[in-house]
């Protein structure tokens, strides 16, 4: 394991927990930047579709210009100039949507966007080309957007899903978390996965969870049944009383199909005997 891999584990132990979850900065004496930085879950509270942002061609956008019927978003607030953490969160987004079998564009969306005001669209259309190359799934990049703003319009975004951050006085650098924040196809914000790395079940079940069980197959369906967020593991956990009722709804189709298989071959054989008697 190389130093920068064991600094990313780390990293990643640390920023599990919502509130202890910090970004890197220039001068590790920077306590002060560090307070009140965190994340306030307000799961069930809507994003300001009417915020307004850059695309990375420059032009003007509304936040609910993007959103699809029936495409959950996993939507991921980081800065382009960040030197470290937010590439580790994009990477970790980059790995677990390389892992999925659904697509960003078909099945989901992702949204990007700076919560550094003075960044613009050609510093999030460089960030873009230079991650979203890292993609093996094909077309990934039809659902991926990369956006800028204004500080008003950032806020408007950032007070909605309750990311608590600070700049770094002097370094160009922001004190944040590390967390993506999954909305419905409405923009409902409906969970906060956190640290720097995305396990496929827990995204996979979220994004269900998010579009309302309007995507995936049969399935996905039973498993999101069986499973339920677990805010302390910060991971879907089975649900004993859920796998006992498909347990027990298995045992009935299974009894059923051998009482009719038994019904019909002790039918045939009933008019077997008749014939032969005949």
């Amino acid at each position: 394991m190389t130093r920068f891999e064991l600094l990313a584990c780390i990293l990643s132990a640390v920023l599990q927990l919502p509130s202890r979850s910090f970004a890197q900065s220039s001068n590790t004496g920077t306590s002060q930047a560090l307070q009140d930085v965190g994340i306030e879950e307000k799961l069930g509270d809507f994003i300001p579709l009417d915020a307004k942002f850059s695309t990375v061609e420059g032009d003007s956008i509304r936040l609910g210009d993007l959103l699809e019927e029936g495409k959950p978003v996993i939507l991921n607030p980081l800065y382009y100039e960040c030197p470290m953490l937010c590439g580790l969160v994009v990477d970790g987004v980059i790995d677990v949507v390389d892992e999925l079998a659904w697509k960003p564009g078909k099945d989901y969306l992702v949204i990007s966007f700076s919560i550094d005001p003075l960044e613009d669209h050609n510093m999030a259309k460089e960030y873009r080309s230079k991650y979203i190359n890292k993609l093996t799934n094909t077309n990934a990049e039809e659902g991926w957007y990369f956006l800028t703003g204004k500080q008003a319009q950032i806020d408007k975004v950032i007070d909605a899903v309750g990311f608590k951050y600070n700049e770094v006085q002097g370094t160009g650098e922001y004190a944040h978390s590390a967390a993506i924040i999954m909305l419905s196809p409405e923009g409902k914000i409906t969970r906060y996965l956190y640290g720097i790395k995305y396990n496929e079940f827990d995204t996979r079940n979220a994004l269900f969870e998010s579009a309302d069980g309007k995507i995936g197959s049969t399935v996905d369906k039973i498993l999101m049944y069986c499973y339920q967020y677990d805010p302390d593991s910060n991971s879907y956990v089975p649900v004993a009383m859920n796998i006992m009722k498909i347990g027990g709804l298995a045992t009935l189709i299974i009894l059923g199909i051998f009482l009719t298989l038994f019904w019909v071959r002790e039918r045939r054989k009933k008019q077997s005997q008749n014939f032969d008697y005949n």
